[in-house]
């Protein structure tokens, strides 16, 4: 299908027993690039003209935070050694792909007895299933980036806590779009900041030992109303600055946002990216837009990879 032929939310089938619609017809059921097929020669060459001041911003946090890590996941252990007299070396142990800023591959999260995305049942403990961020990164990711400040917005609302596990809704996103006067466009990259790193980093070290244990923060409301917005935006990526995209602790009545979204709707979902120096530097140049790029790490059939990403004003 065309890039620029996408059906509604609406128009979407559902899955035999559930209330959740799928597009695993839209590019076809063997597709391994998601709403990346999105990303066109032609909207990467247009979001190249964004670069005004050549400001480079990294958009990732340091591969070691959150410490400890979030999800009982481990620390990994970085080794320097000597390869010789003169020449130094060295590599990094247990290290989880998606420990810190990182990509959700498609072969993440499973629909249930539905499986993966376009349908997949191959469940990736027993072998590969054909998906996995490699294919990103060989895709390559780099167009319109779109920073969403929902935290500037809600701040000036009333009070919000980025810890405090608020959900934000598609109401939410819409007036923050309006106040920013930015108009979504296929293939964007929505960046969307919760200011969650604001919050984590406000903690002492033995409060971030608690929080690992049970962290709470505010994000996407994970109904279908946030999915019928973000699916009819056709956004190529959605990049938050929380750990889950969704609000933390979710509503079991509600449902995963997850599901919604990488197993039913290939869309690509990347979390614990880092804008707060983004979002002062478009505040002052009056912008939301700007050029996005990113290289996951190409390793075969990986479920996850670091974000690595950049913005370019």
């Amino acid at each position: 299908m065309a890039t620029d032929d996408l059906p509604d939310f609406d128009d979407l089938p559902q899955l035999e027993g559930m209330d959740l619609r799928h597009a695993w017809d839209v590019f076809g059921r063997d597709d391994v690039l998601g709403s990346m097929n999105l990303l066109t020669p032609e909207r990467t060459a247009a979001a190249a003209t964004l670069v005004r001041t050549g400001q480079r911003i990294s958009l990732d946090l340091p591969l070691d935070l959150p410490d400890p890590p979030l999800f009982g996941r481990q620390p990994f252990s970085h080794v320097v050694f000597a390869l010789s007299r003169n020449e130094m070396d060295d590599r990094v142990d247990n290290f989880h792909l998606q420990g810190s800023t990182q990509w959700d591959g498609l072969n993440h999260v499973r629909c249930r007895e539905h499986g993966y995305w376009g349908g997949r049942l191959q469940d990736p403990t027993a072998g590969p299933n054909g998906l996995g961020v490699h294919h990103w990164a060989e895709h390559g990711i780099a167009g319109r980036g779109v920073l969403i400040d929902v935290a500037r917005w809600l701040q000036t609302q009333g009070d919000y806590d980025p810890l405090g596990g608020r959900a934000i809704t598609a109401t939410d996103l819409e007036a923050t779009l309006d106040h920013q006067g930015v108009v979504l466009e296929v293939g964007d990259v929505l960046c969307i900041r919760t200011a969650w790193s604001s919050g984590y980093f406000g903690l002492a070290a033995d409060q971030r030992a608690s929080y690992a244990a049970s962290p709470t923060f505010s994000g996407l409301i994970a109904g279908e109303e946030m999915a019928r917005f973000l699916w009819n935006a056709h956004p190529a990526a959605i990049c938050c600055d929380n750990p889950a995209i969704e609000v933390v602790p979710g509503d079991p009545a509600i449902g995963s946002l997850h599901r919604r979204l990488l197993p039913t709707l290939g869309m690509a979902l990347g979390e614990m990216f880092d804008f707060e120096q983004l979002a002062p530097a478009c505040h002052a140049q009056q912008r939301s837009t700007f050029f996005f790029v990113a290289a996951p790490l190409r390793i075969p059939n990986a479920l996850g990879s670091p974000g690595n990403a950049i913005a370019l004003l």
